[in-house]
């Protein structure tokens, strides 16, 4: 029921089921069953980050706190970037603590991200196949969604036409949204694509909102072999630019359900995020605060091991799933998603029914990403790798028995 004749507003009455969560609800609990569906790995927050919370709670950390998040924490965030990211000049990337504000996980992020920047009937264009969360956090805060599709090549690799992006910029076009890498897809956006859209968005005064929140799961630098982070909008911006960005501590150390996450927003907007982590939520528990510090100053460590884990599951389930007629598997280019084609499938969503109930691997149905989607399955290889290659296995016996689709 989605409440109509209760009175409620049309944008929130008119929100679309989210397919991926139909799927893992009618398996969720069964403990035979593989479960990729979600964004999420197969790991508990590590030791010290759970220590951490146990701690802060022992030290009665249990209160109200600063609505836009703990000091020493904003300060870890921009240490964390500083590590991680550089400037145009090659210099570790400097942002000010005081462009920081803590959220309960990268969707409240973005739901604040949309909050202050759109006016009812505002558009935001966003390349498709896409996370659905989006269109929807966009219709809930009285915007209108404008998709537009990557292009794929005869390979099915995915890419995005700048001209594509201008040519459905209008009048009432308020942003423009990137993710990258890229949920579903694994396309990952070049910081030469990055910089020129930049150049695009300062002409006609739009804001981009870029949710970043794979950045660290790519393959290393084939030169040296060491870790290297996917390109982010900040480093071919200033701090004055209209740009969001937002993130999460869910995947780089395993906190799903701990919801905390940030937002990075321009110099001179610290007020208005001060008031809207006070009205959305009043501010993230303070002894997952404490927690998401420790995070920050001691695992650095941990990410590069669950990178180089998660791209071995990877390279499993690649290696099996090329070798399946029917399937037009791409390797992505970043993020933790297999985003794979099934011949003659006509119903991505009953496929998947399908799958989970014979072969016992729950997978997200492509349709669930909007338009250009119908097409896939996305699978979550952030999990061991044998339990990838059990899941390789499951998923070969069915795609290779009759009628599969």
């Amino acid at each position: 029921m989605n409440g109509q004749g209760l009175g409620l507003s049309d944008r929130v009455a008119g929100m679309a089921s989210n397919q991926i969560a139909d799927i893992a609800n009618l398996g969720r609990d069964d403990p035979a069953v593989i479960k990729l569906w979600i964004g999420e790995g197969d790991l508990a927050a590590p030791d010290f980050i759970r220590e951490a919370a146990e701690q802060a709670l022992r030290d009665g950390h249990t209160r109200y706190t600063y609505s836009h998040g703990l000091p020493a924490l904003r300060r870890a965030l921009a240490d964390y970037h500083a590590r991680h990211w550089r400037d145009a000049t090659g210099a570790p990337l400097s942002l000010s603590p005081d462009r920081f504000s803590v959220t309960a996980g990268g969707v409240q992020a973005m739901m604040q991200a949309f909050q202050s920047i759109l006016e009812p009937g505002d558009e935001v264009i966003a390349p498709v196949p896409t996370w659905p969360n989006l269109a929807e956090i966009i219709r809930i805060t009285g915007g209108r969604f404008v998709p537009v599709p990557f292009r794929v090549s005869a390979a099915g690799r995915f890419s995005l036409s700048l001209d594509d992006i201008v040519a459905a910029i209008t009048p009432r076009t308020r942003a423009i949204a990137i993710n990258s890498p890229s949920n579903p897809t694994g396309w990952l956006m070049p910081r030469a694509q990055m910089a020129a859209l930049v150049d695009i968005a300062r002409a006609r005064g739009l804001w981009i909102m870029s949710d970043e929140v794979y950045g660290h799961f790519t393959d290393p630098d084939p030169e040296t072999g060491l870790p290297r982070p996917a390109p982010s909008f900040l480093e071919v911006t200033t701090p004055t630019d209209r740009l969001l960005v937002t993130n999460t501590f869910s995947k780089n150390w395993c906190m799903t359900g701990w919801r905390a996450g940030w937002i990075i927003f321009p110099d001179g907007m610290g007020q208005v995020f001060e008031n809207l982590s006070q009205y959305n939520t009043t501010g993230v528990a303070t002894f997952i605060q404490h927690a998401a510090i420790a995070a920050l100053n001691q695992g650095d460590d941990g990410i590069r091991a669950l990178v180089r884990r998660t791209m071995v599951s990877r390279d499993v389930l690649l290696a099996a799933l090329q070798a399946v007629p029917g399937l037009r598997i791409v390797r992505p280019q970043g993020g933790f998603y297999l985003f794979f084609g099934v011949h003659g499938m006509n119903d991505s969503f009953a496929t998947a029914v399908r799958i989970l109930r014979e072969a016992g691997v729950g997978l997200a149905p492509g349709s669930a990403f909007g338009p250009g989607g119908g097409n896939f399955l996305r699978l979550c290889f952030a999990i061991d790798p044998a339990l990838a290659t059990e899941a390789a296995r499951r998923l070969t016996a069915f795609f290779q028995a009759p009628a599969q689709t």
